[in-house]
This record gives structure tokens, sequence and C-alpha cells, in this order.
């Protein structure tokens, strides 16, 4: 019975890959950062801060208006560099954050490492309306991109 699992047993990332698990067609992408989890967290969780926010990670986004914030609960307008918008209903704490639209899944995570640093999970893609599904069609290759723009703004010592 899951009620019976501590919930301190799946942290952010292991959350968000569990999450990632359950929806076909899902990628998942992680890497550990070195940096400070609330500074890494800082930029992530930042989704109208643009470039030095969400928008600096999620590469196709160009810009996110929160609308509505109700404890955790987050409901916000985001436009593509290709001029689409999507209105996203989700959750967002610290060091997780799960968005959906009718079209779009959005999923960040990011716990503190043994040993040092920060691990962060990206996932996400277009939604196959009506179904728990993605189209993987290029979805690897745009959270490479967007975890390898995170990772640009902590380098390494």
């Amino acid at each position: 019975m899951t009620d019976d699992i501590p919930a301190d047993v799946l942290d952010p990332v292991r959350r968000l890959r569990v999450m990632a698990g359950a929806v076909r067609g899902a990628r998942l992408v992680e890497r550990v950062l070195p940096a400070d989890p609330a500074a890494v967290w800082a930029v992530m969780s930042d989704l109208e801060g643009g470039f030095d926010g969400f928008g600096g990670v999620q590469p196709d986004m160009r810009s996110v208006r929160v609308l509505r914030v109700n404890g955790d609960r987050v409901e916000a307008l985001a436009r593509s560099r290709y001029g689409m918008r999507a209105r996203l209903h989700g959750v967002l704490r610290p060091g997780w954050c799960w968005l959906q639209s009718r079209f779009l899944v959005v999923g960040m995570a990011a716990a503190p490492e043994e040993g040092g640093g920060t691990r962060v999970a990206l996932t996400g893609g277009v939604r196959v309306p009506g179904r728990a599904a993605l189209v993987p069609f290029g979805a690897r290759r745009e959270l490479e991109r967007g975890m390898a723009r995170l990772a640009a703004r902590f380098p390494a010592p």
C-alpha cells in the first residue's frame, strides 16, 4: 500500500522518473550540476524569468505569464518561439514542477546529490490528446538542449 511508504523515499527527481515512466513516449534527461540545489531551483522555477529563468531552460518557450497561484497550484500562459500558446495547469513546489495543457507536458525536478551538487531531471513534450502519451520525436534532443542551457549557468569550478 502506498500510504505505508515514507514521503522522503521519493525525492523530487525520483518522483519525476516515476511520472515520466507512466507516460508512454516520455523521455527523461538527468544531470548532476556542481551547484547548490536552492540556486539551481531558483533558476528552474522562475516561470516568468525569461532567459534568466524557466525560459532559459526550456528552449522552445518564448514567454510564460503566471495567471494564478493557489498554494502550490499554478496556472500560466506560455508562448512558444513558433507562436503557439498553451494554458498550463499544474504544481510548482520546491524541487518539483509538473505543468500540462491540452497539448503540452513539462516536468522538472531538482534534488541534492549525495556527495554534493544538484541532480536535475527534465521531461516533457507534445501530448497526444485524450491519452497518457507524448509524441517522442525530437523530445530527447529538446530536453538535452534545455539541460545544456541550464548546465551552462552552473559551470564546474
